[in-house]
């Protein structure tokens, strides 16, 4: 069905489409990931890392979107094998996570994984609809924070 086509009512459920699809495609990234040894989970979290560290594990989860005990779990395999590992922060308190050399390597190599299942995914969808499936997801994303923040 194209886009001008579309019913004038949605069908199902929403949520339930939603992470259908999600399920897709995070099945198509993680067979990627698994070739470097890592989940797709581990390797967002070490691009984070990398671009907006060292940064507090509060200001991390924020960032994306993770409440703090899903950050703890999704981190502690990543410190286990040195690729992140947890400073002192600004005062004695706090603490900050940071990448290490390893970490940088391990980015680097999954990088290329995440490219090829960018790529594919292009491919099989066509990166004109999947440019505008980004988009109208940032739109969806917009008013469903914006409502998050009304309702507050």
């Amino acid at each position: 069905m194209s886009p001008t086509t579309l019913p004038s009512q949605p069908k199902g459920c929403t949520n339930f489409k939603t992470r259908q699809f999600g399920r897709l495609l995070s099945r198509h990234y993680d067979a990627e990931m698994a070739k470097v040894g890592l989940k797709t989970t581990q390797y967002s979290l070490l691009t984070h890392v990398l671009r907006l560290g060292p940064i507090a594990p509060g200001e991390l989860a924020r960032r994306m979107g993770l409440d703090a005990s899903t950050l703890t779990r999704n981190l502690q395999p990543l410190i286990t094998n040195g690729w992140l590992q947890q400073e002192a922060g600004a005062d004695a308190r706090s603490r900050s996570v940071v990448i290490t050399a390893a970490g940088r390597d391990k980015q680097v190599e999954a990088q290329r994984r995440w490219k090829a299942a960018q790529q594919t995914i292009n491919a099989t969808l066509g990166a004109d609809r999947v440019a505008a499936l980004h988009a109208l997801l940032d739109e969806c994303m917009a008013e469903l924070q914006k409502d998050e923040v009304e309702t507050a």
